[in-house]
């Protein structure tokens, strides 16, 4: 699905990312780990074009995407969702699905004054829109304003919007932050069902937590991916486990 090599990315001289190399398989829920300041933000702000990598290459499906814009990544298929949720505050749940839908045919200058060519499009997006919060756990809340949502709640949301947009992968930076244990837990079991039908890259530092739900495990140290079986990377997991 995902395929990175020597990506590298410099600050003022700075190796923040220091020849990066890995593959995401599909279908998976691959975790980066590390201790902060790393690389994971950078890592996954450059695979998404938000940073430009200073050399290296990036893959989606076997299609160079390296340094293109944000915006052009997003239409290969990759969402990005953040630390911090982003909803549109006084939009209804309902509604913050309905703005995600890419490429409706009622945004198109002509097409919008027929209603015929985009009412099918309309009604469709609104079952698939009830369908995911009905999934989600968040369908009682489909007329609630987005600012009137709990932490964990407003996580299911962006979680909700990016498949709204068929995304292929979806690049979570730490989606359990704020939320406690128990809607941790239900949040990742959410993402395994979820992997059946799009593929997820996650950041996070409560691996106590995401431990037992992921298939793979990569570990950033200065910059750098450790090898599965170095020191530095069995020295990483037990600061996580502990911390």
């Amino acid at each position: 699905m995902l395929v990175t090599e020597n990506l590298t990315k410099l600050f003022d001289g700075f190796k923040a990312l220091d020849g990066v190399s890995m593959k995401v398989d599909a279908n998976s829920l691959t975790l980066i780990a590390g201790p902060n300041g790393s690389g994971k933000t950078t890592l996954i702000n450059t695979i998404c074009g938000f940073y430009k990598a200073d050399g290296g290459h990036v893959f989606l499906n076997g299609e160079e995407i390296t340094n293109m814009k944000p915006h052009e990544i997003r239409k290969r298929g990759i969402a990005r969702t953040f630390q911090i949720p982003h909803p549109l505050k006084k939009l209804t749940v309902l509604e913050n699905l309905l703005v995600a839908v890419a490429e409706h045919p009622g945004e198109k200058l002509l097409r919008c004054m027929r209603c015929s060519s985009w009412e099918r499009a309309e009604a469709d997006a609104v079952e698939k829109a009830f369908e995911l919060l009905e999934f989600l756990e968040l369908d009682a809340l489909w007329d609630t304003e987005a600012y009137k949502l709990s932490g964990g709640q407003l996580k299911l949301l962006e979680v909700g919007r990016a498949l709204m947009s068929d995304a292929k992968l979806i690049i979570m930076d730490e989606p359990l932050t704020g939320v406690n244990p128990k809607l941790a837990h239900c949040i990742l079991e959410k993402l395994v069902e979820l992997k059946k039908r799009t593929t997820f890259l996650i950041v996070e530092h409560r691996f106590e937590i995401v431990a037992a739900y992921v298939d793979r495990v990569f570990v950033m140290v200065n910059g750098r991916l450790a090898d599965e079986k170095s020191e530095a990377f069995r020295e990483v997991i037990r600061l996580l486990c502990f911390k």
